[in-house]
């Protein structure tokens, strides 16, 4: 069931200005802003093997010890309770909550020397999901100096260019906040508002939401009437735009968008109640699964990056939040009742429908958070944040799969081979997508990590 804004906007007007320009990639649920028709295709592509990504951003930071990483040999406080079980690949081991990714690890790599230079989830994160800390606001709500960098999206958004008929850059999920204050870096920083992601997000109870186009709680995208109620939405959102000097020429694109987001082609692509009960099922039928079944029909669609955020906070449930990777205590319960088998049971079967439908060698996969967690346990049964060395799980796309790329010490303390960056991870993958040095520079980025050609 595909659903319409159900949540309330920001502002009095009904619309903050921040959703109006994130409109603007619409595409198969509608068209953009404006600028979505003028924009021409820019920056210099070259032939990749992959054409579309999908980025799991497990927010709140994972245990590498207690998933990825497993040190069985270290000292009590180190190593945690779970065993490492063997995987289809020989000689490489995973923690024994994640049996479905056992026996599929010849369709993805492990790095196990990533390295992130903060421990703080706003910074982190900004460093994750753009390379670079500029911009990142702290924790405690401390902005640091420079100007927020583009999300990895984003930057594909501009070289790949636009679309009739799709988004370039789609989020599935919620803005993200490690506290009070919002993450810098999901949206297109330096490019502008126009590359901020298209969101959706996936309810339980409700089905997939597009909550940047407002509609009557109570009325979904498949329940309008004679298209009348569609009309009054965007008759709504037009008179709201109209007051924004950067917003032109709404009337010449009105009748486009309105005919992009109620067509039944538009409807279909986000309507997961199409696919088979067996194939929800083996994704998962909790938020984060259903995500990356769309993640996966959105691809399919030829949507060129989708960003799947595992939650909204990085707190668990038990400690206000909703249900993040921050294990600071009862780590060992919530990985076991929860986390680690809801991962298992959503990455595995992503990859493997991808492969079925002969999609996994031209989609690149990444599963990753902002960091990992101290190598020593804590006092209340958890870990804290660890920056220093930390795993992520890379596929597709022709990425070298059925490997380990690094390694860690004795404790997954340090990396003991070269350490590789949340920039270099990044570039990488654009290298995969076929966005070069030249790509970058040409759109006014200089490139920040280097590629890994282990992976490769």
């Amino acid at each position: 069931m595909l659903r319409i804004g159900v949540t309330r906007a920001r502002s009095c007007q009904g619309y903050t200005r921040r959703e109006m320009l994130q409109i603007g990639s619409i595409g198969v649920a509608g068209l953009g802003l404006p600028d979505w028709l003028r924009l021409k295709a820019e920056g210099a592509v070259k032939a990749g093997r992959a054409r579309s990504v999908i980025w799991l951003w497990l927010w709140g930071g994972p245990s590498h010890l207690d998933t990825f990483d497993l040190k069985p040999q270290a000292q009590v406080q180190y190593r945690g309770p779970f065993r490492p079980m063997a995987t289809n690949v020989p000689g490489i081991e995973i923690c024994e909550l994640l049996p479905r990714l056992a026996t599929v690890t010849d369709k993805y790599c492990i790095i196990r020397s990533m390295q992130c230079e903060s421990a703080d989830h706003g910074i982190a994160a900004t460093i994750g999901l753009t390379g670079d800390k500029q911009g990142a606001i702290k924790n405690d709500g401390q902005p640091l100096p420079g100007a927020v960098r583009p999300n990895h999206g984003a930057i594909v958004a501009r070289a790949r260019g636009f679309s009739p008929g799709r988004p370039s850059f789609v989020t599935l999920g919620d803005y993200m906040r490690p506290g009070i204050a919002l993450i810098s870096g999901e949206g297109g920083g330096l490019l502008g508002a126009t590359y901020d992601p298209f969101r959706l997000n996936y309810d339980p109870q409700k089905g997939v939401q597009l909550p940047q186009l407002k509609l009557p709680k109570e009325v979904g995208l498949e329940r309008l009437k004679g298209r009348r109620q569609l009309q009054e939405a965007f008759d709504s959102l037009q008179r709201h735009l109209e007051k924004d000097r950067q917003i032109e020429k709404w009337d010449s694109f009105h009748q486009q968008a309105f005919d992009l987001v109620s067509s039944a082609k538009a409807r279909q692509v986000y309507n997961l109640e199409e696919e088979p009960v067996a194939v929800r099922s083996r994704y998962g039928r909790f938020r984060f699964g259903q995500c990356c079944l769309l993640a996966r029909r959105l691809v399919e669609a030829q949507v060129p990056f989708v960003q799947v955020n595992w939650s909204s906070h990085v707190a668990p449930l038990h400690d206000g939040g909703d249900g993040g990777w921050d294990l600071h205590k009862h780590n060992f319960n919530e990985l076991q009742e929860r986390h680690c088998w809801m991962l298992d049971q959503s990455l595995s079967a992503l990859l493997e429908d991808l492969e079925r439908r002969g999609l996994l060698q031209e989609t690149v996969v990444v599963a990753v958070g902002e960091f990992g967690r101290t190598p020593k346990i804590n006092s209340n049964g958890g870990r804290d944040h660890w920056g220093k060395c930390y795993s992520a799980i890379v596929a597709g796309g022709g990425i070298h799969t059925g490997q380990v790329v690094g390694a860690s010490d004795r404790r997954a303390a340090y990396p003991v081979t070269p350490p590789v960056s949340p920039a270099d991870l990044a570039t990488t993958v654009f290298d995969r997508i076929g966005i070069g040095v030249s790509a970058l520079t040409e759109i006014g980025l200089t490139p920040l990590g280097e590629v890994v050609e282990d992976l490769i």
